[in-house]
């Protein structure tokens, strides 16, 4: 993949184009090469490979993201969803700190892309109520990029409950989350009702967690998704069945997963490996857990 990306580049390099030309050309010709290899990315059912290729990868799009006057938002929305997924997948369980900080960089990419809206962006530091206005002020085709930065802030959140300043943007999140609920429940596999499932669940009660209501946005997940997506049965496991001291259905949820063959959804073989290694984990912390 690499090597097609640097044909574009070098071929006007060689015909003596200006360095601002060879960046426009070089930007809007990979675009589309870039796209299948996300594709790509995400049917890899080998987490060795794709935990190798990924960083390279993100950091050539980072390249081409920062080439003079490019600022493309299909680049940014690109590395806001690749360095969530690279962190989820392959960082947060055994390195937190750096985690948070790729979280944050990917938040940071998505939230470059929906401040250019100028409601949204004067809402921002506002009030809630305030904020949540500008929230309405996306359509559904904001759906992609709203989730995957709140994704991203959302998984930041949860990595820094012990930080007031970190948790207080929660309801920020939400809001962004709500908006994809209202919207396009549908999108990712309903993965924003994963988000509230997941928040709800892990939230002490005193702080607003509601066990029933998380169940209920897990539920919803499952269905949406034909219960294919794997992801939800960990995040269920790991925070429901956890806070409501489940153990039955804690190595139920995991048994689904282990059991549940990998090409049940081709287009997430590497969502699905990784929710398997996350599960594996799991299993054998049980005892630890209740």
């Amino acid at each position: 993949m690499k090597k097609l990306l640097y044909l574009p580049v070098l071929f006007l390099a060689l015909q003596g184009w200006s360095c601002g030309a060879v960046q426009s050309v070089a930007v809007n010709s990979t675009s589309g090469i870039l796209a299948y290899g996300m594709e790509a990315l995400f049917e890899e059912s080998d987490l060795v490979i794709a935990e190798q290729a990924i960083p390279g990868n993100l950091k050539l799009v980072e390249a081409l993201y920062k080439a003079k006057d490019s600022d493309d938002d299909k680049l940014g929305a690109m590395l806001c969803q690749g360095y969530t997924g690279y962190a989820l997948g392959f960082v947060e369980d055994t390195d937190p700190e750096r985690a948070k900080a790729i979280y944050t960089r990917a938040r940071d990419y998505g939230l470059k892309i929906l401040r250019k809206n100028k409601t949204f962006d004067a809402a921002f530091d506002q009030d809630n109520d305030t904020f949540k206005a500008g929230v309405n002020a996306f359509t559904k085709d904001d759906v992609p990029v709203i989730f995957w930065t709140a994704n991203a802030w959302g998984n930041l959140v949860n990595l820094g409950m012990a930080d007031p300043e970190i948790v207080g943007d929660l309801s920020k999140v939400n809001a962004l989350m709500d908006f994809v609920v209202r919207t396009d429940e549908t999108f990712f596999y309903g993965s924003a009702h994963l988000y509230f499932g997941t928040i709800l669940a892990t939230m002490p009660r005193v702080l607003g967690g509601k066990p029933d209501l998380a169940k209920q946005h897990f539920d919803k997940c499952l269905a949406i998704g034909g219960k294919k997506m794997l992801l939800p049965f960990v995040y269920m496991a790991k925070s429901y069945a956890v806070q409501v001291q489940d153990k039955d259905l804690y190595l139920s949820l995991l048994k689904t997963v282990e059991e549940t063959p990998i090409d049940i959804l081709p287009e997430q073989r590497l969502v699905n490996a990784i929710a398997k290694r996350k599960a594996k984990a799991m299993m054998e912390r049980a005892d630890d857990l209740f």
